[in-house]
């Protein structure tokens, strides 16, 4: 029996696979990765020495879920079967209900909603507990994504909400990120140094947003002078009604999650 054992070898389980192992949560002779494609074995194998890596499910203390949606069932039906031990689904849609109904009785279920800066080690993932889920599967759960980032807990419901905002939010800064750089270019600097410097001013913006005791509006105010420059550009943001956009955007995102889901 091994301490973890992750399904699914792709760009997410790796990426929990490389935080577990840096963080020290486990050795990697502890884990063990199904991963049906050979060639992905294979680089997992090479990148990971000493893990165990196959194509069948084996017995463990706890198993990761991180294949496609359409996949969690016929996973979670056949880890009841070989003793999976707690199931951590981060397949997005895929309802507590459902995991439950595949896993069957007395197993502990918990969903988690994670975010691609995970790859990274910068994630933000949210956790929501099944009926037969206690305090120490939780903190089993968080354990596992805190390697990758930032974890929460909340309820089902608001799942949504979190793919909303988080889940589909990295592709927001992306979008940001472009039309800066594409502004500065406009503005006459080389295109490298704009999107060099637009990397930068994101990276430098959201660490002095995480490691100030000041919230947001705060922060913006304080680098917004009266009739200044940043003033400016505030008011034709405000004009092409970003703000407006942005909360639609949320809650379009989640309104969509809401559907799948059903």
């Amino acid at each position: 029996m091994v301490k973890l054992q992750i399904v699914g070898g792709g760009k997410m389980g790796e990426a929990l696979l490389a935080g577990l192992i840096a963080d020290g949560w486990a050795e990697p002779a502890a884990v063990h990765v199904v991963e049906k494609v050979e060639a992905r074995r294979a680089d997992l194998a090479a990148r990971f020495p000493g893990i165990s890596v196959g194509t069948d499910l084996a017995p463990a203390d706890g198993t990761v879920i991180a294949v496609k949606p359409a996949d969690v069932a016929s996973v979670a039906s056949a880890l009841s079967s070989i003793g999976g031990g707690r199931v951590l689904s981060i397949a997005a849609g895929v309802t507590l209900a459902s995991l439950e109904a595949a896993c069957g009785p007395d197993v502990a279920v918990i969903r988690a909603m994670p975010n691609t800066p995970s790859l990274v080690g910068q994630g933000a993932a949210a956790i929501s507990g099944g009926t037969d889920v206690a305090e120490p599967d939780l903190a089993w759960a968080e354990s596992i994504l805190r390697a990758v980032g930032t974890v929460v807990r909340v309820p089902e419901p608001l799942l949504d909400a979190v793919t909303g905002l988080s889940g589909s939010g990295p592709a927001y800064v992306f979008l940001v990120a472009e039309a800066m750089a594409e502004a500065g270019v406009l503005a006459g600097l080389p295109r490298d140094i704009a999107e060099a410097l637009t990397a930068q001013t994101l990276l430098g913006a959201a660490t002095l947003l995480t490691e100030s005791a000041e919230p947001a509006p705060v922060l913006r105010a304080n680098v917004t002078s009266p009739g200044g420059t940043t003033a400016a550009g505030l008011r034709e943001l405000e004009r092409g009604g970003v703000r407006a956009a942005f909360l639609d955007a949320v809650a379009s995102a989640a309104a969509r999650s809401r559907e799948l889901g059903a």
